[in-house]
């Protein structure tokens, strides 16, 4: 199992309607929400196309590392839906009808018939396409999907999952307590942050360098502002780490600003 320090957690969203922009993710937010409420956080995003050979090779990449990984998206029965196949040829395996998908698939159909929608003969070719996202690399386990049973797959430290929020957040959340529980709170990190005004973020940064030399473990960051909104320009300036050194370099980072001639509120006009 990985070990917190190898933890390093990504998301891979997989779509073309993402890059034309037909579509807007949703999942880079969630899942950053979800961890947060563990005391995870995310290390690492990126989206690709629907193209076989492109998600192959970003898969034999991610599966080379230790990393926990999410990938939503294309693992559907349909042409365009190209990631149960590419997954299987970056692990070198073939692609085969997982038992338990299929049962559960079977289940779904039934239910549509019974609820006037569809047959449950799962001779149909409809039925039979159904089955085809059953399909998954061999040695994957299936990933329960609480809203109409039909299952994503885990293989290798990463969980695949339909592209669809409603599918997908409920798996990411069942993962996330079911495989990885242990990772869970297993250091209390904190990030505080303040505005400084009246100061250019050059003359700062020794300062923010200082921080990380003399409090390991403890990451100062500057996100500065234009006053873009009509607002005075400024530097969103903090620390994130653990609870005691996050707050002592949070005061030394205060009193710095002042001694380097900013404020930390605004000036009055």
């Amino acid at each position: 199992m990985t070990t917190k320090d190898q933890a390093i957690i990504r998301l891979i969203i997989i779509g073309d309607e993402i890059l034309s922009g037909r579509r807007y993710d949703k999942h880079f937010s969630k899942l950053i929400e979800l961890l947060g409420a563990r005391g995870l956080q995310l290390g690492g995003a990126q989206i690709i196309p629907d193209d076989l050979d492109t998600i192959a090779a970003t898969l034999e990449r991610s599966f080379a590392t230790p990393d926990i990984v999410f990938c939503c998206g294309g693992i559907g029965a349909t042409p365009d839906d190209q990631t149960r196949q590419a997954s299987a040829k970056a692990l070198g395996v073939a692609l085969e009808l997982h038992p338990e998908a299929a049962a559960l698939i079977t289940e779904r159909c039934a239910e549509n018939e019974r609820n006037g929608v569809g047959s449950a003969d799962m001779s149909l070719p409809e039925n039979q396409q159904r089955l085809q996202m059953g399909m998954f690399p061999q040695g994957a386990e299936i990933v329960p999907n609480s809203y109409n049973k039909i299952p994503g797959f885990f293989i290798r430290n990463h969980t695949f999952m339909p592209g669809f929020p409603v599918m997908a957040w409920p798996m990411m959340e069942w993962t996330l307590d079911t495989r990885y529980r242990e990772l869970h709170h297993l250091t209390h990190r904190v990030e505080h942050s303040f505005l400084a005004f009246n100061l250019p973020e050059s003359r700062i940064t020794p300062a923010m360098e200082h921080i990380e030399l003399n409090w390991p473990g403890v990451k100062a960051f500057s996100l500065p502002s234009v006053g873009e909104s009509g607002g005075q320009p400024h530097i969103d300036l903090g620390v994130k780490g653990e609870p005691e050194p996050a707050a002592e370099a949070l005061a030394y980072l205060r009193q710095q600003v002042l001694d380097l001639g900013g404020s930390l509120s605004p000036a009055l006009k």
